[in-house]
């Protein structure tokens, strides 16, 4: 015969000669433990989705708030290792165009003090491929301007640095006009891996819009870059200004370096510019690390200076 449950009334002890049962304990709870808050839901789990307060990040429960939710920032997926391809440069096998994004800075646009301009790389797709920063002396920030020597490092999304652009300070280049000789022309030498040339960007004379020679390691001349004749942004002014890449005997249009319209308060109260930089996507790794590092000095020539800006 099946043996009877015992049912306890109300106001007894445990019934003599049964044994005693536990109510089920949670998960990870020892003898003897403080038994977990109630918020834990029995369970000691440090995962997230797990020991939520009720009503959050759970079905049912209240909306987001109102207005633009932030997004998270989307990087490149790192592709495999190109053999004689500079370590680092393999994101530039995959794409035809790069957007240069500068970051603002607050003390700059609010006391006007020079800073270090930084950039964000990103490809036509909005995932971040680099990351650029300016090395510079600070009194040469102050006192030279747009005219001042730096270092721009180019990191990956590893914070390993896999391009640099150099510039040399030149107290007289920067006139169409005058550069005839290298010691009036802006120039930037573009490394990769680091201490590695693997390209220039060179001024030529002209005498109303700016030509610059894009060339490799050798000095040979692979590109050419035209830009407009009048480079003016303003409430008049409004559209973006191409810089044009040609191929070495200009007979042919391969790509563009667009400086972007960002918006009236952004262009009148700030020097953070956008540019967009596009080639072919056969063209050599290299010559597009050349492009994007002729992106640097053509903002530091022409739109660098608040001035220019506020023309």
């Amino acid at each position: 015969m099946a043996e009877q449950p015992v049912v306890q009334q109300p106001g007894q002890g445990y019934p003599q000669g049964q044994p005693m049962q536990y109510a089920p304990q949670p998960v990870g709870y020892q003898p003897g433990q403080a038994p977990p808050p109630a918020q834990y839901g029995g369970q000691y789990n440090t995962q997230y989705g797990t020991g939520m307060q009720p009503g959050y990040g759970q079905s049912g429960g209240p909306p987001p708030p109102p207005g633009p939710q932030p997004t998270q920032q989307q990087w490149m997926a790192k592709p495999e290792t190109i053999p004689g391809c500079p370590p680092g440069l393999e994101y530039l096998t995959q794409v035809d165009q790069l957007l240069v994004h500068q970051q603002v800075e607050l003390l700059e646009a609010f006391t006007g003090w020079e800073t270090k301009n930084k950039y964000q790389i990103k490809n036509s797709l909005g995932q971040q491929v680099y990351f650029a920063a300016e090395e510079s002396d600070v009194c040469m920030r102050q006192c030279c301007g747009p005219q001042r020597g730096f270092d721009m490092h180019i990191t990956d999304n590893m914070g390993q640095e896999v391009l640099r652009v150099h510039r040399d300070f030149k107290c007289c280049a920067g006139a169409n006009c005058c550069a005839c000789c290298d010691c009036c022309a802006m120039e930037i030498a573009i490394e990769a891996p680091v201490g590695q040339v693997i390209g220039y960007m060179k001024q030529q004379q002209s005498c109303l819009a700016p030509y610059y020679k894009l060339m490799d390691a050798n000095q040979t001349t692979v590109l050419q870059v035209q830009g407009p004749v009048c480079i003016c942004q303003g409430p008049c002014c409004t559209w973006d200004q191409e810089f044009v890449v040609y191929s070495a005997d200009m007979s042919q249009e391969v790509g563009k370096i667009s400086k972007q319209w960002t918006g009236l308060v952004k262009e009148y109260f700030t020097d953070a510019d956008n540019f967009g930089v596009s080639f072919p996507k056969d063209l050599d790794v290299k010559m597009k690390a050349v492009c994007l590092g002729a992106v640097f000095l053509i903002d530091f020539m022409f739109f660098e200076q608040q001035q220019n800006n506020n023309n």
